[in-house]
């Protein structure tokens, strides 16, 4: 019986090693991505600042409005490749450079002519008919957009999460930033589509060294039509799930801009751009979470699966709950920042802060549901956007209809988002827990007991201190509070991998 229980104890104990080598991969990722947090808050708040008080909320609002569609086309022309890059590399004989050329001619070729189309076309961009020569120039950020989203992939991969920081966290922003301002003497009527330009060819830009260090120049590469036409049908799936899940967080701009004024849109892209903060958290685990599970699904390891999806989730609902804490208590004052017509959209600030929240479930299920039910993955992301189509214009029309202004119809929007993204997450996770056969929650109640003596703080910070001091001497009590407790009372020795450089050691 001792010979037979051996070869189970050490098959048990390399399980459990590559568990925990998986989990100090994903906790590295979420380590860097903390930095990557505060570098973009430092470089998206200026920039807010100033084309919120510089250029004006209409000029922001037609902004917000031209980069949607731009952003549309660039989702579709990476074809899913953000995540599916992961798998054609796992799986795929070829060499991973020549892997990778191939994704990025193909998305290449898309760029170039969806690029000339919205050119000769840009009503999509400029609904209102608004619009300069040099804001025609605004496709040329497709292919910069899209390819990158390739190469950070790439990176990914082999866990270079550090590029990722810095082109989306600390290049992008700060260019945009930087450019908006020189741009506002020279171009004032187009400095902030221009600026986009810049940044997204400057981040493009950033990811090509390290791309070339980590796979070299393809071997044998020889691209061929029709290798690159199966490799485009292979990933409709997944560009259908990218693109939906995307449309998610652009189409109640979409809708604002056709039942509300510029005005509407501009404080809702304000608010929406001061809560896309705390979801970097989520967005940059995709990458490293996709070779781990990948591996996993290989090894048909779907308890390991459940533990990853558990783990990284409570990661990310954990930060993204004290993060729209600290931003959304003092939420009058943060939106006050960017000017004094944003003042109103606190509401829809602190519904954004809470969708982020409630997404966190839906983007870790689907992590693993694109690779083990991809057509019910899509099925549910479809209805979501179904879903939010419904609650944003029923809660837009009825606004309208009780004579509320138009801020009220941007929280109207943020709450048809929130609706929806609960939908999503309660869905995907049963269909996950169902697969894996073991349940998917990354929910913890300690969270509540966190946020309650944040909120206390908070409360009283907004209360008893000016707005200078409610920002400055606020947010960070709010944030340490909430810091203190869920470290004490909410995380394992598990959870604190997050914050441990020597894992492993």
């Amino acid at each position: 019986m001792q010979r037979q229980a051996a070869p189970n104890d050490r098959s048990r104990a390399v399980t459990e090693a590559e568990h925990q080598k998986d989990i100090a991969a994903l906790a590295k990722g979420g380590r860097t991505n903390v930095l990557g947090f505060v570098l973009r808050l430092l470089g998206t708040a200026p920039f807010l600042f100033i084309a919120g008080r510089l250029y004006g909320v209409e000029a922001l609002g037609r902004y917000a409005s031209a980069i949607v569609a731009v952003e549309l086309v660039a989702q579709v022309c990476a074809l899913g490749q953000r995540r599916g890059l992961a798998q054609r590399l796992a799986e795929e004989p070829g060499h991973p450079a020549s892997i990778v050329a191939d994704g990025l001619v193909l998305t290449t070729l898309l760029s170039v002519a969806a690029g000339l189309l919205l050119f000769a076309f840009p009503l999509p961009m400029f609904p209102a008919g608004q619009y300069t020569a040099w804001d025609r120039l605004l496709p040329l950020a497709i292919l910069p957009n899209a390819l990158t989203e390739i190469t950070l992939a790439a990176l990914a991969y082999r866990y270079d999460v550090a590029t990722t920081v810095r082109a989306r966290s600390l290049v992008e922003p700060w260019v945009l930033t930087i450019g908006a301002s020189a741009l506002l003497v020279f171009l004032p009527e187009s400095g902030l589509t221009l600026a986009y330009l810049l940044a997204k060819c400057a981040a493009f830009a950033v990811t090509l060294v390290p791309l070339f260090r980590s796979y070299g120049l393809p071997q044998q590469w020889n691209p061929h039509p029709l290798r690159l036409w199966k490799t485009a049908l292979a990933s409709t799936p997944l560009a259908v799930a990218d693109l939906v899940e995307w449309g998610t967080r652009r189409l109640d701009i979409a809708i604002l801009g056709a039942f509300a004024s510029p005005v509407a849109v501009g404080v809702y892209y304000a608010a929406q751009q001061i809560a896309s903060l705390p979801q970097k958290f989520k967005t940059s685990f995709e990458p490293i979470l996709g070779p781990v599970i990948t591996r996993s699904i290989k090894d048909k390891d779907y308890a390991g699966i459940a533990r990853q999806v558990c783990q990284v989730g409570f990661w990310i609902t954990a930060a993204q709950l004290g993060v729209a804490l600290a931003l959304g208590i003092p939420g009058a004052g943060v939106m006050g920042l960017i000017g004094p017509e944003f003042v109103g959209g606190n509401g829809a600030l602190n519904l954004l802060l809470l969708a982020e929240v409630v997404a966190a479930t839906a983007v870790v299920s689907e992590a693993a549901l694109i690779y083990l039910a991809r057509m019910r993955n899509l099925v549910i992301s479809v209805g979501t956007i179904v879903l939010q189509v419904g609650f944003t214009v029923g809660g837009i029309l009825l606004v309208k209809h009780l004579g509320f202004n138009d801020k009220y119809a941007a929280a109207a929007a943020a709450g048809g988002l929130m609706l929806a993204l609960a939908f999503t997450s309660i869905a995907k996770s049963l269909v996950l827990g169902r697969i894996l056969g073991q349940p998917v929650n990354n929910w913890r109640w300690s969270l509540v007991v966190a946020a309650i003596p944040a909120m206390a703080v908070g409360a009283a910070a907004t209360r008893f201190l000016p707005e200078w001091a409610e920002l400055l001497i606020g947010i960070p009590m709010i944030l340490g509070v909430y810091g203190w407790v869920i470290w004490h009372k909410g995380f394992g020795p598990e959870d604190r991998v997050l914050f441990r450089k020597n894992v492993g050691g």
